[in-house]
């Protein structure tokens, strides 16, 4: 299973339309919030499952604040990230993630793309495609294995 992650899209369709090219093989797509209506953009002409949460600048019921999904045996948890302080620190994040006992945490929120593991969790944020705080626009990449095995990544969308 290839999941695409992207974040903080912010109505910049020049690079919504560059995110669209490299995740049109993703099996699932989500998207952690902020200007949350370009899931509509992004899910145009895409096959797969679409999932996603609310971010701080997304004032739509339509989505959760966060979510979790199981794929191939593995727990994913995302969020925005605004609701666990994620821009001074990932403790929170990181607990509530043991707490839901989960193998994958996304979150978004600081536009800074980052993959840690932590005791057996991953964390990932895959920054902003937008408004990225430093160099470099991505998409971020989790490929499951049937067996369960985790595989993170980014790619750089080049514009």
């Amino acid at each position: 299973m290839l999941i695409a992650v992207v974040s903080d899209t912010h109505r910049v369709i020049k690079y919504i339309n560059s995110a669209k090219e490299l995740i049109k093989d993703a099996d699932i797509l989500i998207h952690l919030g902020d200007n949350i209506d370009d899931v509509e953009v992004l899910e145009h002409g895409f096959k797969g499952k679409v999932y996603a949460v609310a971010g701080n600048c997304d004032y739509s019921a339509k989505y959760p604040k966060e979510n979790i999904i199981e794929v191939n045996g593995r727990k994913i948890f995302f969020t925005h990230g605004d609701l666990y302080g994620v821009k001074s620190s990932m403790n929170s994040i990181y607990y509530r993630g043991r707490e839901l006992e989960v193998d994958i945490v996304l979150f978004g929120h600081t536009h800074e793309q980052i993959i840690e593991e932590e005791n057996g969790i991953i964390l990932m944020n895959p920054g902003s495609i937008s408004l990225p705080r430093f160099k470099g626009r991505y998409v971020g990449f989790i490929e499951i294995s049937d067996e369960g095995n985790i595989h993170t990544y980014l790619k750089e969308i080049k514009s």
